[in-house]
């Protein structure tokens, strides 16, 4: 873990210690002179699966081909087209795991979050144990066990099996394109809003936090979004304490079991766009770059309930105005029209919804404890104004319109994102007042004002 900060090694190494599922984590400079005997130490000497794109090929995988060929091992290679990008869906993951069939070939995923994806899920398939190559600081999906895909169009978390290893060289994670990095910063600060959401959920009595996950990630989140000047300059110093952070969180929610430690309201957010194939200047967005805005769009809704005091809601009131399940219906098929992206928020929706004395008493319980509560969240969000300008100095997008998607239609992402999934967050405690669209029309409103002032 050269480059890293001393406290950052010493998290890293115990967190890695404590995984069941992965071996070995190596973050250092020309770590690809180190794959053969990480290779070897996890998969003996089976023949390899190198599987990448056009990029990640040039970028690490031709080496990562030449070493395990130097040590003697059989190696044959994968490579997917870079433009487009691959899309992260089952079926493209299925064609991988058909490589697979009748050999016992080790896959290597070498690239980031959707080689990653792909290699991890065509893996769990056929029942192989996989390492990976990372060749970008831009996401957090390296050491989880989730596979995010599209199956039939909708995004879905698919659980697999982290990979046995990961290499990171940071020669290689240093010489990505720039804007990788801001791509990852993004999906470091939604983190912050998750816990938001986490800390709403636990005062509700709906998911408790957890004693391992929950300090893992929000102890040291601050640490790891403090230098994003350094981050966009290409720091290796810098990449490396962002790598090990993200690949921490992965590791949070092997241990949590699920992705609750690092996803909320603004992946839920994302996720929408990453189901249209969301495109801009002719590439498909990246996942962090939808995130940053998630992010951002998450914390401007708490900005807005926090400066409420829930102690005087009417709770009557919105009970009378609370949507039935029939209604929620109705507006998912309003949000996504008819199919399997709509087919399936329905029964995300169902999973949480609540209603009668079950609501009445989520509402009061959350008028009660709104005081202590007001004050764990302030203590822990950063306002958006605040975290606009660390994603904006670390290269991450903080304008909608950068990655293609007007204010109407984030405003309309916005609505509908807290169908996407069963997990609670800031998106259903103002559903459930009856506040979320007055929300979101006096955010926005607020926004346009600011931008015709210039």
């Amino acid at each position: 873990m050269q480059g890293s900060s001393s406290d950052m090694q010493e998290i890293f190494a115990r967190a890695v210690a404590r995984s069941k599922a992965i071996g070995d984590i190596l973050v250092e400079r020309d770590a690809l002179r180190q794959i053969a005997k990480q290779y070897m130490r996890f998969h003996g000497r089976k023949p390899a699966l190198i599987i990448a794109d056009d990029n990640t090929w040039r970028a690490a995988g031709s080496r990562a081909e030449s070493e395990l060929r130097r040590a003697g091992l059989e190696v044959q290679s994968h490579i997917l087209p870079a433009v487009p990008r691959p899309k992260p869906s089952v079926d493209l993951g299925n064609s991988l795991a058909g490589l697979m069939d009748g050999n016992d070939f080790a896959p290597v995923a070498v690239g980031s979050g959707v080689i990653n994806d792909l290699v991890k899920y065509a893996a769990h398939r056929r029942d192989r144990s996989y390492s990976c190559v990372a060749t970008a600081a831009s996401m957090d999906g390296y050491s989880s066990a989730g596979s995010p895909l599209s199956d039939q169009g909708f995004k879905m978390t698919i659980q697999c099996r982290p990979p046995v290893a990961i290499l990171a060289d940071l020669d290689v994670i240093a010489a990505a394109p720039k804007q990788m990095a801001g791509w990852g910063y993004g999906d470091m600060a939604g983190k912050i809003a998750a816990g938001g959401d986490w800390l709403l959920a636990d005062a509700l009595g709906i998911e408790p936090l957890d004693d391992v996950a929950w300090p893992l990630v929000q102890d040291n989140l601050r640490a790891w979004l403090a230098a994003p000047d350094a981050v966009a300059g290409g720091d290796p110093a810098a990449l490396s304490d962002l790598f090990i952070g993200l690949t921490t969180v992965g590791l949070a929610m092997e241990f949590h079991g699920s992705s609750r430690p690092a996803s909320g309201a603004d992946h839920q957010i994302a996720h929408i766009w990453e189901m249209e194939h969301l495109s801009h200047d002719g590439e498909v967005v990246a996942h962090g770059a939808c995130v940053a805005i998630g992010t951002l769009t998450a914390l401007a809704l708490y900005d807005w309930l926090l400066r409420r005091d829930f102690s005087d809601q009417d709770v009557d009131r919105a009970l009378a105005a609370a949507l039935t399940m029939d209604e929620k219906r109705r507006a998912i098929q309003a949000h996504f029209g008819e199919g399997q992206i709509a087919a399936r928020a329905v029964e995300e929706t169902e999973a949480k919804h609540v209603e009668g004395e079950a609501l009445e008493a989520r509402l009061h319980r959350l008028v009660a404890c709104w005081p202590d509560l007001r004050r764990r969240l302030i203590d822990h969000l950063i306002p958006r104004n605040e975290m606009r300008d660390l994603l904006a100095r670390a290269g991450a997008p903080v304008d909608s319109t950068r990655i293609g998607v007007s204010r109407e239609h984030l405003s309309a992402t916005t609505l509908a994102a807290g169908f996407l999934r069963s997990r609670y967050t800031v998106l259903d405690t103002l559903a459930e007042f009856g506040l979320l669209n007055q929300a979101v029309d006096e955010i926005f409103a607020a926004d346009s004002k600011m931008e015709a002032r210039g």
